[in-house]
């Protein structure tokens, strides 16, 4: 396993940011494009020449809502769901699952994220990330020659409590409209009935092979040691049947039962640390958001255990008294000059957070709210 592909422990689902509108009657897809006003500073940003917008480019814009992730078979099912009268809340839990399926990359039921919401006037922030198990220790990674080793990367002992599928089923308990079943539905018929894979999904796999190819699972990825190729059909049985028992039993589909039996079994063969005991006491934390603000406009992000909003924001104040780019007459010095001021303004947020502790532990000095 991997932190980071198709493990139990990687920050593989991103933070999700959802915005409830008025009105649940919802057209994403042949909506026509509203015309948005070029900024007026657009000739100052570079872009990467394959990027699909490039500057003074026309954004999309839809009137009534919009759905955005990294794979277009979840975009569809978010707009899928919000044309079924679901709303933002019910289509960020639907795409995260279906990111499960269709870009475990992106997002899988073995990681965990940060969720920040506004509903109305009422903003919340939803931790769920992974936990370390009950036995974990401080040095449980510290080899006897005293140095590091790779167990807190690859393998077994690297496995955190997931928390993907306890955030995403108490986002849609506390701010979804839709049953869980109509939720899922897209996810596990995905999963069931497969998909066909595309050029990023295959190379996803292969960059991964030589790690993925060590654990169990991995004649479901790889064929004679080769991932699935752009084109072929990809189904997931065992998938399909695991989300199936979430959609049917809620968390206890999955914390509980034949699948965290099968989890703490394979632990247990590769002498990782995780039991099904963990699995059972895992709970997400609602917490309360950060708030501040840039040039007047309100800014609300993810408390820590996260540490992006604390840093964002502090980015952001350092950044405030710049002059606008766009009144600058030398726009190419102006450029230059406002991307140093941004990189200063970074690294003085982030050193700011590590307050006294050493280079790169800025997230020991803003502190864990519970067992990390």
């Amino acid at each position: 396993m991997r932190r980071s592909v198709f493990g139990f422990a990687g920050l593989v689902l991103l933070a999700v940011l959802m915005t409830s509108i008025a009105t649940r009657h919802w057209a994403i897809a042949r909506v026509p494009r509203q015309t948005m006003p070029r900024p007026a500073n657009a000739e100052l940003a570079t872009f990467p020449s394959a990027w699909t917008y490039q500057p003074g480019a026309k954004a999309p814009a839809f009137p009534h809502g919009m759905v955005a992730s990294n794979c277009a078979l979840a975009t569809e099912v978010g707009a899928e769901i919000l044309q079924a009268g679901g709303n933002a809340v019910d289509a960020a839990v639907a795409v995260g699952f279906a990111l499960a399926v269709a870009y475990p990359e992106a997002g899988n039921l073995g990681g965990g994220g940060y969720a920040v919401v506004r509903m109305g006037t009422t903003n919340a922030a939803l931790d769920f990330r992974e936990t370390a198990p009950a036995v974990a220790s401080r040095d449980m990674f510290i080899g006897p020659n005293g140095k590091p080793t790779d167990e807190s990367l690859v393998g077994h002992r690297a496995s955190g409590v997931p928390g993907s599928v306890a955030g995403l089923l108490a986002l849609l308990d506390k701010h979804g409209t839709l049953p869980r079943a109509r939720v899922m539905a897209p996810a596990i018929r995905l999963a069931s009935e497969g998909f066909v894979v595309d050029p990023i999904f295959s190379a996803s796999v292969a960059q991964n092979a030589d790690l993925i190819a060590k654990f169990a699972g991995s004649g479901l990825f790889l064929t004679d040691g080769h991932a699935p190729a752009p084109g072929v059909r990809f189904v997931q049985p065992d998938l399909a049947r695991t989300l199936q028992a979430i959609a049917d039993k809620g968390a206890d589909g999955f914390y509980r039962g034949p699948v965290a039996d099968a989890v703490a079994a394979e632990m247990r063969r590769g002498h990782g640390t995780m039991t099904a005991a963990d699995l059972a006491a895992y709970r997400p934390v609602w917490r309360t958001p950060l708030v501040g603000s840039y040039r007047g406009r309100p800014i609300i992000a993810m408390p820590p255990s996260s540490s992006g909003g604390i840093t964002v924001i502090e980015t952001l104040n350092i950044l405030e008294p710049w002059q606008d780019p766009a009144s600058s007459i030398d726009a190419r010095w102006k450029s230059e000059r406002l991307k140093a001021h941004m990189e200063y303004s970074m690294v003085k947020a982030i050193v700011d957070s590590a307050a006294k502790q050493k280079p790169g532990v800025r997230r020991m000095a803003l502190g864990m709210p519970r067992r990390w």
